[in-house]
């Protein structure tokens, strides 16, 4: 089985979000040791954001492709794969002013891929990559969860949602750690909820496993 680990906060060590996903993968890593684990750091190593040449590349003569070109596509190429490949995704996603990171932005561009995690029909959209399970570890400096004032501000779940949705994915997860700017009691308070429903929830592995 196969693990992809996605982290895409900008703080290192100050990173919520990290500390999450790392405390999820070295669960699923104690209780499935054969687990394969792939790990991309897209702050340390961002993917480029989507370039109209990067777009049209498929319909042109790959000869005319320059060398920034190859480059850019081999790297989204990379991405798909490994998104393709994992059984499960981990994914650390924080709110930065009430979205996700463009870095995590330019990761999911390059694998929402038609004919790949996606296709249209004539019924409609149609996800092709149903069969994974995604965990999403979230961050938030305020309070945005269902019922709170600021709900309605929240485009980071939301659209994480709607994305992993779209690509048919129905197994999907979240941890949440949030308020964390709220004050230092506040912070560590989250983090700590957190951290125990990580040792404590069950996780189910994938449908398809």
């Amino acid at each position: 089985m196969k693990l992809l680990h996605i982290d895409s906060g900008i703080l290192g060590d100050y990173s919520v979000s990290r500390r999450l996903t790392a405390a999820l993968v070295e669960r699923l890593k104690t209780e499935h040791p054969g687990l394969e684990v792939t790990y991309r750091d897209l702050a340390a190593d961002p993917i480029a954001h989507l370039s109209g040449a990067y777009l049209s590349a498929q319909s042109a003569d790959p000869s005319q492709h320059g060398a920034d070109l190859q480059k850019d596509l081999a790297a989204g190429g990379r991405a798909l794969e490994e998104f393709l490949a994992a059984d499960i995704v981990v994914v650390g996603a924080p709110m930065y002013n009430f979205a996700i990171p463009s870095q995590l932005k330019a990761w999911l561009d390059r694998v929402a891929v038609s004919g790949k995690t996606f296709r249209y029909t004539e019924k409609g959209p149609e996800g092709l990559a149903g069969a994974k399970k995604i965990i999403v570890a979230s961050s938030r400096g305020g309070i945005y969860s269902a019922g709170s004032p600021a709900a309605g501000l929240d485009h980071q779940e939301n659209y994480l949602r709607t994305i992993f949705g779209f690509f048919g994915v129905t197994d999907l997860e979240f941890v949440r750690a949030e308020g964390v700017n709220i004050s230092p009691e506040k912070k560590q308070e989250a983090i700590t909820a957190a951290e125990r429903e990580i040792a404590e929830r069950p996780i189910a592995l994938p449908k398809a496993a």
